[in-house]
């Protein structure tokens, strides 16, 4: 355990308010309603949605309502869209807004995966200043207008980027002008380009002279990028003076890093980390979760995935490990849980807690449309080859 200063001050953006200036990242196929339910349970922050593509929503796809939902007592309600479109971003703003489906809208603007970023979306966008200007533009009036309406507060919205495309073209200043002129909520930045994929280490001195660049503003900047532990969050807020951070790789299958946060971040003592036991308790409680909202077959295979950030580091023997991989059903998730009797009191592996975990790769050559970074503004051409971009991919 060790004491903390407070590093950080509630968080404030039109009608939201974060005590604890903490956000889960959205991660596709990863925080879900049961995912963020059980983070919830750890500790304060705002959870945000897997990303949501705009045109889907405006369409009403069954799939994307469900990704678009929230349980009943989940306050505030945060949605990511990803949208390339003007015209269909605001459209699906208005949707959230007109509706009360949302507390919080989101834009991401740091996908780096090929098949978005080869039609000009996600961390590709930002170096088309007239384009992102249009979107920002149109999504920032659009919740204002609809807001009106409904004679409340503007509902936020904000936007999560990278530093840009690789070192020799980075976008994230000009981006920042961009947002602040057209009334974002706040600027989260993940110190990484499209090009670093999630390789390599954040440069966190990005953060600072973002925070720099926009001082002055009134626009909060949050950080993103390798935060494993309570002790990175304070250590990422005192080195650039963010205003706050986003979590992402760091809560696989640690959703109990939120009540370290919330304590880190307070300036009180660190929650020790599980024993085995608990992890396993941590692991039933998921699953129960995702059964509840997929139905036990769809449950289980979507928790498959999370098995081997639960147990990273302990002592589990592999057979048993490639059983859990498989598991089809509740009951067969819980009788092997029940068989796991390799001293199920042993100590979290402190060791593993501090290391990288989910995607991560070496630096690569970004997939870019043609001739895409001959001007930053964009053809006639280029907005045929951007208007395919909204895939149900997400990151950043």
């Amino acid at each position: 355990m060790s004491q903390l200063a407070p590093t950080a001050p509630p968080l404030e953006v039109g009608p939201l308010k974060l005590d604890i200036p903490v956000v889960l990242a959205p991660m596709a196929g990863i925080t879900n309603r049961a995912f963020r339910r059980l983070c919830r349970e750890q500790g304060a922050a705002l959870y945000i949605s897997e990303m949501v593509t705009t045109r889907a929503l405006v369409e009403r796809k069954p799939d994307t309502m469900v990704m678009a939902s929230f349980e009943p007592d989940e306050q505030p309600r945060s949605v990511q869209l990803y949208g390339v479109d003007p015209d269909t971003v605001a459209a699906a703003v208005r949707l959230l807004v007109a509706e009360d489906r949302a507390d919080h809208i989101d834009l991401n603007l740091g996908c780096p995966v090929a098949k978005v970023t080869r039609k000009g979306g996600g961390a590709a966008l930002p170096y088309k200043r007239d384009l992102l200007e249009s979107i920002l533009t149109a999504a920032v009036a659009a919740s204002r207008e609809e807001s009106a309406k409904r004679k409340i507060d503007p509902i936020p919205v904000t936007i999560k980027m990278r530093m840009g495309i690789d070192d020799d073209h980075l976008t994230y200043l000009d981006a920042a002008d961009i947002a602040v002129k057209a009334g974002v909520g706040w600027i989260a930045l993940h110190a990484r380009t499209a090009a670093q994929f999630y390789g390599g280490q954040a440069d966190w001195s990005a953060i600072e002279r973002l925070v720099e660049h926009v001082d002055g503003t009134g626009v909060p900047i949050l950080g993103n990028g390798d935060i494993w532990t309570g002790s990175d969050a304070v250590r990422m807020v005192e080195q650039t003076g963010c205003d706050g951070v986003v979590v992402g790789r760091g809560c696989l299958g640690r959703p109990w890093l939120f009540e370290q946060l919330d304590a880190a971040m307070a300036g009180g003592e660190i929650p020790a980390d599980p024993t085995l036991h608990q992890v396993l308790a941590a692991m039933r409680r998921h699953a129960d979760l995702l059964g509840e909202l997929y139905g036990e077959d769809k449950g289980c295979r979507d928790f498959r995935k999370h098995v081997a950030w639960y147990l990273k580091g302990f002592e589990i023997g592999s057979e048993t490990r490639r059983r859990l991989g498989m598991v089809s059903s509740l009951q067969e998730l819980y009788g092997i849980l029940d068989t796991i009797a390799v001293n199920p009191d042993q100590a979290y592996p402190v060791e593993t807690a501090a290391k990288p975990r989910g995607r991560t790769s070496r630096a690569r050559r970004v997939a870019l449309p043609e001739n895409w970074l001959d001007s930053t503004c964009i053809s006639a051409n280029e907005s045929r080859v951007v208007s395919g971009a909204e895939l149900d991919a997400s990151g950043g």
